[in-house]
């Protein structure tokens, strides 16, 4: 029981204000959160303040941070330059309802980073910059059918919102409609054959759209040609190929996971560090689909316009931050110092897990790491640990009771890990974050130890 467990006890003594402050929040939001990320059991961390890699909580407790706001800063917490440009677009003003210069500047450093975006339509999410994304590429096409990936998250509007983490069947999850659902064709990750033979046999599928380094931001890897395969792939039968690259855009590589694996797609998505911390999405690509928000092609070719507006829609404050923010990644060796630090941190992480016995294992994509929490307790070396090796139903696998107890565990130790079971690492992290982080991790398996049942070596 939760009320037993001394690791709830000792997370309970340190954060009273914390608590108090979800006692309120539950008398306004469901489960006291506004982002199912955030669910923990007794309840989550309130956080006051946040510098660099570090995040403080409203009792003062300061933790090493692998949130890194959702993955929007690859930068870290409060970066200057971005701050400033932040400052001079608020002193001009909140919102136009108008054109503007950051939106312009914005849409450069989009295009210096990613060539494949020959035109560019800002969203204000995500979620919003999918969704478009598949109406243009129906509308493009004529099809009605997306395909997607098992695992692959690509926001939580009514196409996307099964197959991630259940109903795998393709079976709608509550409030999406059945009709809805038929509309999607869902494929297994790393199955370049089985994708083949759903091609070859179903005509009126418009796009593929995938998470290009895997499902979760990467916690179900993808083979290094699987990507490249599926671009010929598609273009071999007129379907279009979206990449997904909300995580990974200008994460993985300055040029996203597309200039990581020299792979043009015919679509992006975009969002989180694209807006530099802020709100923000985009959908870039090919001008010819593109066009199909343009006022001027639909009338000279005769087509139906797809209506898009949206109020945030390149806000000016998002513009500046994200500007900045690509223009820092471009002339800089952030991605790579993230990517570095991460590979250090497996390979320390799969080092401490068999020093102390337990089946566990680190793994990353550069920038982003993971935990393999084994449930199914399959015979594993963590010092030689091949993801690729394993089902992604058991990559995905991990005990809810036991991954929240890890996740308060660290946060006793310091260290504020994903619900998930992984975190995003900015260019901040350093070697002090590093030793911590191990050692957080170090006293989290020792604790853990002394109340459940570890998988062993």
């Amino acid at each position: 029981m939760l009320s037993n467990s001394p690791i709830v006890n000792e997370y309970v003594d340190r954060t009273p204000s914390s608590q108090a402050l979800a006692e309120r929040a539950g008398k306004f939001f469901p489960s006291a959160i506004s982002h199912d990320s955030r669910h923990t059991t007794p309840y989550g961390i309130y956080v006051d303040k946040a510098l660099g890699s570090r995040k403080w909580d409203a009792d003062g407790n300061v933790y090493v941070d692998y949130f890194g706001g959702h993955g929007a800063l690859l930068l870290g917490h409060r970066n200057a330059e971005v701050e400033a440009c932040i400052q001079e677009a608020l002193a001009a003003g909140t919102h136009f309802g108008s054109s503007h210069r950051f939106e312009v500047a914005w849409a450069e450093a989009v295009q210096r980073l990613m060539p494949s975006a020959e035109r560019i339509r800002f969203t204000s999410s995500g979620t919003e910059a999918t969704l478009l994304a598949m109406r243009l590429a129906r509308a493009f096409t004529g099809k009605n059918k997306i395909a997607r990936f098992r695992t692959h998250f690509h926001g939580w509007h009514d196409h996307m919102a099964f197959g991630v983490a259940n109903h795998y069947d393709g079976s709608p999850t509550p409030g999406v409609l059945p009709e809805v659902a038929a509309q999607v064709v869902l494929l297994d990750p790393n199955d370049i054959d089985g994708v083949a033979g759903v091609l070859e046999r179903d005509p009126e599928i418009s796009a593929v759209i995938l998470e290009p380094t895997g499902g979760g931001g990467g916690m179900i890897p993808l083979a290094p040609d699987f990507v490249t395969q599926l671009r010929a792939l598609t273009a071999q039968h007129g379907v279009l190929l979206i990449m997904d690259e909300v995580v990974t855009g200008f994460r993985v590589h300055r040029g996203g996971a597309q200039g990581l694996l020299g792979v043009t797609p015919d679509l992006t998505t975009l969002a989180k560090i694209l807006a530099g911390g802020l709100p923000g999405g985009a959908v870039a690509g090919r001008a010819d689909i593109l066009d199909h928000l343009d006022f001027q092609a639909a009338a000279d070719r005769d087509f139906e316009k797809i209506h898009h507006p949206g109020t945030f829609n390149a806000n000016p404050l998002s513009a500046a931050a994200g500007t900045k923010t690509l223009e820092i990644i471009a002339s800089s060796d952030a991605c790579a110092r993230a990517a570095a630090f991460g590979a250090e941190l497996r390979q320390r992480l799969n080092e401490s897990f068999a020093r102390a016995g337990v089946a566990w294992a680190a793994y990353d994509q550069p920038a982003s790491i993971f935990i393999f929490m084994n449930a199914a307790g399959l015979a594993i070396d963590p010092r030689n640990f091949d993801p690729l090796a394993i089902p992604y139903q058991d990559l995905k696998a991990k005990p809810p009771g036991l991954l929240n107890k890890l996740r308060l565990a660290l946060l006793i130790g310091g260290v504020d890990f994903s619900g998930s079971g992984g975190g995003v690492i900015s260019a901040t992290h350093d070697d002090g974050d590093l030793e911590q982080t191990v050692a957080a991790f170090e006293q989290a398996v020792t604790l853990l130890k002394a109340e459940e049942s570890l998988p062993r070596i």
